[in-house]
């Protein structure tokens, strides 16, 4: 496998790759239905984007004003290679830079361990987003 990279992405300079990878992901492989992936928070969200070393797109997060973290996508193939950990890394540290005191999170339930291993605690009951069970998390930015 190569090695990859993780960028800060600007949405109106990268919102194809970025659009591209949340699409094979969510709507594609979760049937996601497509009205409700896309919003009007792109535009001002913070975004990152993973590439490989030939500058394929193959993941993304975002990171809302609000301390959101979400719409986290790896595409199939780049999977248990340490791409969603460098980007849970490096949104991680973006927030920290912009001094927010916490983040949280809406993890799909299959997803619960991995955000765990970073800190994440769940706060809520299990819960339906877009017909797959999610659990909310957080994580305190302050010592």
């Amino acid at each position: 496998m190569s090695k990859f990279n993780i960028q800060i992405a600007d949405w109106q300079q990268d919102q194809k790759e970025i659009k591209a990878i949340r699409h094979a992901v969510f709507i594609i492989e979760q049937n996601v239905p497509e009205e409700l992936e896309w919003d009007d928070q792109d535009a001002d969200a913070f975004h990152l984007l993973a590439t490989t070393d030939n500058a394929e797109a193959i993941g993304t997060v975002r990171l809302l004003k609000t301390g959101q973290i979400g719409r986290m996508a790896v595409l199939k193939k780049y999977r248990s290679h340490g791409v969603g950990k460098m980007l849970m890394d490096a949104v991680l540290n973006m927030a920290k830079e912009n001094n927010f005191t916490s983040v949280f999170l809406h993890s799909q339930v299959s997803a619960v361990t991995f955000y765990e291993d970073f800190g994440f605690t769940i706060i809520s009951e299990e819960y339906e987003e877009v017909g797959i069970p999610h659990r909310k998390m957080k994580k305190s930015l302050v010592e």
